[in-house]
């Protein structure tokens, strides 16, 4: 029972099935391109002042807390409504007045609730 090749062949496929398993969930989480996480840390920071290396890592850790709940194309889709909305006058109104649009915008918001409490992210300025 103890042999070494057993031992060995064990541990290998072990090895290769969590690398399977880790890489597949890894990319579901990472689908975010690197330029839109910046853009993301560059807003977050803007919108929450604070000290700049703090800031940095507490927007980082938000945007990595959206890339694990949704995908990208969620995530643009959401991002696109909300930054639609808030447009004024009539072009706005052609996005507001849409009620299918605001599950998709309630949604983004909680998100966002969500991922700046989990990071520390706070509201008050």
């Amino acid at each position: 029972m103890n042999h070494p090749t057993l031992r060995s062949s064990i541990f290998s496929s072990a090895a290769v099935l969590a690398a399977l398993l880790f890489g597949s969930g890894a990319a579901c989480a990472n689908d975010f391109p690197t330029s839109a996480r910046v853009l993301y840390v560059e807003d977050c920071i803007r919108a929450n002042p604070g000290p700049y290396f703090e800031m940095v890592n507490k927007c980082s850790c938000a945007v990595d807390a959206f890339a694990a709940e949704v995908g990208y194309d969620e995530y643009t889709t959401m991002q696109t409504i909300s930054n639609g909305m808030s447009i004024g006058g009539e072009r706005g109104g052609a996005i507001r007045d849409v009620p299918t649009l605001q599950p998709e915008l309630k949604k983004y918001r909680e998100l966002q609730a969500k991922v700046k409490k989990s990071c520390f992210i706070n509201d008050a300025k």
